[in-house]
């Protein structure tokens, strides 16, 4: 037997500027939403000619880049670069602390990037770990086709499992996000383990959940039900062209309290204290926040 989650909240994302003249349109992590555990904040970006995000540190959360049109490079004080492309992600765990800048890829004919960033609290237990990496080409990327592949539907597994196909990323803590792209008009079911916590995100076309009448319209942030007994979400599209992301935590919301300081997350005030001490002092982490400074970020 399935039974549907329900949207308990809806919260339009609107654009505003953010880094060096980038377009943000923020739900999650806006005043409307502070966070939705252990999800901190959704960014739908939008990178202009001359924009982007120079070297900028984090500790204590998980970012997720997934790209939706054009690309980007990015750099970071632990000699890891590289360049995420349409249809790629990049899992990156900050751990104790890491220094890092992402930028556009520019030029003639090719599209300015847009993407989606996501950051995931970190347990408690992994906010002091060695930073690390997951990237997935567009290419590897797996993907889902519930009704075959001449079906209404595709999902694009970035993490986790759907209709039987699963995602090699494994995120410390656990979380399940897809790319959902529906065609055509139709209607799929998700199974979403009882008691996540889930919320959607789309940008195109017209959406209902469960057994709602009115479809919601694009740029708004769902907040999903986790009331026992719900096995998952039934998703319809109302119209072609209509994609979202879909992302859920694989366990129950942390136990946790949430103290965050810009790009530094952490459990108590003692904790963002020692953090902005380290930062000063280039240690724990931060050992070359003074020294490092990438190529792509001062172009």
């Amino acid at each position: 037997m399935t039974t549907s989650r329900k949207v308990v909240q809806t919260v339009l994302a609107v654009e505003t500027e953010e880094g060096a003249g980038a377009l943000v349109r923020r739900s999650i992590g806006s005043a409307q939403l502070r966070n939705v555990t252990p999800f901190l904040m959704l960014d739908h970006f939008h990178v202009s000619k001359g924009a982007g995000f120079p070297d900028h540190p984090h500790r204590g959360q998980a970012t997720v880049t997934y790209m939706l049109e054009g690309s980007s490079n990015h750099e970071d004080s632990a000699g890891h670069k590289g360049t995420i492309m349409t249809g790629g992600v990049q899992w990156m765990c900050a751990g104790k602390g890491i220094i890092h800048a992402e930028m556009p890829v520019q030029g003639p004919g090719i599209p300015e990037p847009r993407g989606l960033q996501l950051w995931v609290d970190l347990p408690k237990q992994y906010k002091m770990v060695d930073p690390s990496y997951q990237e997935l080409s567009p290419e590897g990327v797996p993907e889902a086709f519930p009704e075959g592949e001449d079906g209404p539907v595709k999902i694009r597994v970035i993490s986790g499992k759907s209709h039987g196909v699963e995602s090699p990323v494994r995120p410390l803590g656990g979380c399940w996000y897809f790319h959902v792209i529906f065609k055509k008009p139709g209607s799929i079911f998700q199974e979403i383990p009882e008691g996540w916590t889930t919320f959607l995100y789309g940008w195109s076309g017209k959406l209902r959940v469960g057994s709602e009448e009115k479809p919601h319209q694009p740029f708004n942030t769902l907040v999903l039900s986790a009331a026992s007994g719900e096995t998952g979400v039934q998703l319809t599209a109302t119209e072609e062209g209509t994609e979202f992301v879909l992302a859920s935590a694989a366990a129950e919301p942390l136990d946790q309290p949430v103290v965050q300081y810009g790009p530094f997350v952490m459990t108590s005030r003692e904790e963002i204290h020692k953090t902005l001490i380290d930062y000063q002092f280039a240690k724990n982490g931060f050992e070359k926040a003074h020294t490092w400074k990438s190529e792509i970020g001062g172009r």
